[in-house]
């Protein structure tokens, strides 16, 4: 597959309503598919709790017996789609928690998960209180295509971003809870990674209202190799997709050979 057609679900959890995101998130992504086909379908972070880290572990699910998992395996076989889950939280065999994606394929089976790397406990939230950061990042490959996996403030590192693209990562994604007073970082961080990386980028966050009138920042994007925004929506619940070309991607790469420039060593002079 060289053209792929991906689908990004934009939404805004009700903090401390399980059911009713779950059953958000079946609707819109149902809504979206029956108008049009996808091979990718992206959800945000911890949409199905929304962002509050102090509720976090009320709403946690172990990986088998999950509600949330079992409703994207039956959505991923129904429309024969596969679901970069967003994230939810998970406990562990070891008793631990961690704020993971679930990745599921287009027969409904769980491919794998990736655990937040960093965590963010800044500005009066502390995820690090609650959440074991994941030790790993993780590149998963359906259909042929790679797709490296990050969370939230993960878009802050772009080592990490850069590490995908050495390994061959196809296209980033950054799935999110983004505040709305953060817009400037979140437009430029995503834009950057992108174009650092001359990956196509998803760049997926939650709207909607939080608890003490704080609000989730909306604006996801679909970004090309070069930086350009190929689809976005603003602070409406919805979807936006783009077919992307990797054929377009890779001769613009042989073209534009930056990996090739990166240096050994950045060994700073202290004068």
């Amino acid at each position: 597959m060289t053209k792929i057609n991906l689908l990004a679900i934009q939404l805004g959890s009700e903090i401390d309503n399980f059911d009713s995101n779950v059953q958000k998130a079946q609707n819109l992504m149902e809504c979206a598919l029956q108008r049009q086909s996808a091979d990718f379908v992206f959800l945000p972070e911890v949409w199905t709790c929304g962002w509050d880290c102090e509720s976090f572990l009320n709403f946690a699910e172990t990986v088998e017996s999950s509600k949330a998992i079992k409703m994207l395996k039956n959505i991923a076989k129904k429309y024969n789609v596969n679901i970069i889950g967003g994230s939810l939280i998970i406990k562990k065999d070891d008793g631990t928690y961690v704020n993971a994606c679930s990745v599921v394929n287009r027969n409904g089976e769980l491919v794998c998960t990736y655990e937040k790397n960093h965590l963010f406990s800044y500005y009066g939230d502390n995820e690090g209180d609650y959440i074991t950061r994941g030790d790993n990042p993780v590149m998963v490959e359906l259909d042929g295509i790679k797709i490296g996996l990050t969370i939230c403030y993960d878009i802050r590192f772009p080592e990490i971003y850069r590490a995908y693209r050495i390994a061959g990562a196809d296209i980033l994604v950054n799935m999110a809870a983004w505040g709305a007073k953060k817009k400037i970082p979140w437009d430029s961080m995503t834009t950057a990674r992108a174009v650092e990386n001359q990956t196509y980028f998803v760049a997926l966050t939650q709207t909607g209202t939080l608890r003490n009138g704080e609000k989730n920042l909306g604006h996801s994007m679909i970004i090309d190799y070069k930086g350009d925004i190929m689809s976005e929506i603003d602070k409406i619940e919805g979807s936006i997709s783009a077919t992307v070309d990797l054929a377009e991607m890779y001769q613009f790469r042989d073209k534009c050979t930056v990996l090739n420039d990166i240096q050994d060593s950045y060994e700073v002079l202290k004068i």
